[in-house]
């Protein structure tokens, strides 16, 4: 445990807007400094969750006398709403709800049916997608699609039950993840895509198996290179291991040839096996950094909006919601900061120091504004 690192402070109240003012933007299709649009929104909806993983919400720090966020300070689902419709008018297409973990907000499912009647600048449907660890999708993936979800993507760094349990740190069991994908599929949340963390000694040894288990299923396994998000993981390079050594395992067992991206922006690159039995994907943040082309904002629960998933502070946007501002108002607000960003934190990463974060700040936590 020595080499973890905590927080002196709650962080949540060490995010103030930027000092430079909101700067008015016309309602429309947006571009930051560096030519990026905006495509993509993260909503995390809660900052609770019910595991402990050691790379977002280590139990030593977020133990059982933690404080989260009050039920208040929450964004309710209207002003949830109403911010994605004007973040849609700027360009975005894809919402994507995250937490903490998801499931655990209550009436969840009526949040989803009220985005999916939203439409995008062009008048079509959203991408409406849900990142979850999947401890409650058995129950709500009926729900979930009925109210107008279209796919999951569901968080599992093990195969073995043993690690599984030892690494979510709460005792959860992979049967019952592995019973939540099955339920997503049968309902037609899908494709289905998993997310596996990779750190290096400490589950790297189940690349292979979970390669295995999900290989000629239609499920989609995707491989993330352990990064560097908030302060109380511990991340050193030394626990990364790049996903090229993924690769080469996989190859070697199973032979694997490039794929296209599907989209612009896309976080990982894709890899189909030769014989047919399905594709993986590699999420390389640490050694192929992808901020060049990097479409994603991120709104946390209680209404900060993030530009960076490594970043120090937020834009308080619950702070106009609640100040009775227009939506021309809060739509020049979205429009203003997203033209002032030039965020690119991951391809610095090499000439920067460990804390990379601004004096007096530290990275923002995952579980606050998802992954």
């Amino acid at each position: 445990m020595a080499d973890k690192v905590f927080p002196i402070a709650d962080l949540r109240s060490a995010l103030p807007a930027p000092p430079a003012p909101f700067t008015a933007a016309p309602n429309g299709l947006l571009s930051d400094r560096l030519g990026r649009p905006l495509r993509d929104l993260r909503i995390s909806v809660t900052d609770r969750c019910n595991f402990r993983c050691g790379y977002c919400m280590p139990k030593e720090v977020f133990g059982r006398n933690y404080q989260f966020l009050p039920q208040q300070a929450l964004l309710s689902f209207e002003e949830t709403t109403r911010l994605a419709r004007l973040f849609a008018a700027h360009g975005v297409r894809k919402l994507r709800l995250t937490g903490g973990e998801p499931l655990l907000r209550k009436n969840v499912e009526t949040l989803v049916g009220m985005l999916a009647a939203l439409r995008t600048a062009d008048g079509e449907p959203m991408d409406l997608t849900l990142t979850t660890n999947a401890s409650l999708l058995s129950r709500k993936a009926q729900a979930l699609k009925d109210a107008g979800l279209q796919r999951v993507t569901v968080s599992l760094d093990a195969i073995d039950d043993a690690v599984f349990r030892r690494m979510n740190d709460v005792d959860f069991a992979v049967a019952d993840v592995l019973a939540g994908i099955e339920a997503a599929q049968r309902v037609g949340l899908g494709p289905i895509k998993v997310n596996m963390v990779v750190r290096r000694g400490t589950n790297d040894h189940e690349i292979l198996a979970m390669a295995r288990h999900f290989r000629g299923t239609g499920v989609v396994l995707r491989f993330i290179e352990y990064m560097d998000v908030g302060s109380t993981n511990g991340w050193r390079m030394d626990h990364v291991l790049p996903s090229a050594e993924v690769l080469a395992r996989i190859d070697a067992e199973h032979p694997l040839e490039p794929l296209a991206p599907s989209q612009p922006g896309e976080t990982a690159e894709r890899w189909r096996y030769r014989d047919g039995g399905g594709e993986i994907g590699l999420i390389s943040s640490v050694t192929q950094a992808f901020c060049g082309d990097c479409n994603r904002a991120r709104l946390s629960t209680e209404g900060k909006l993030f530009l960076c998933l490594f970043a120090s502070r937020g834009h308080d946007l619950r702070a106009l919601l609640r100040g009775g501002a227009t939506d021309e108002a809060l739509s020049a607000a979205i429009g203003g900061a997203w033209g002032a960003r030039d965020d690119r934190y991951s391809e610095l990463r090499a000439q920067l120091p460990a804390d990379a974060a601004e004096p007096g700040f530290r990275k923002v936590e995952m579980h606050y504004i998802g992954g």
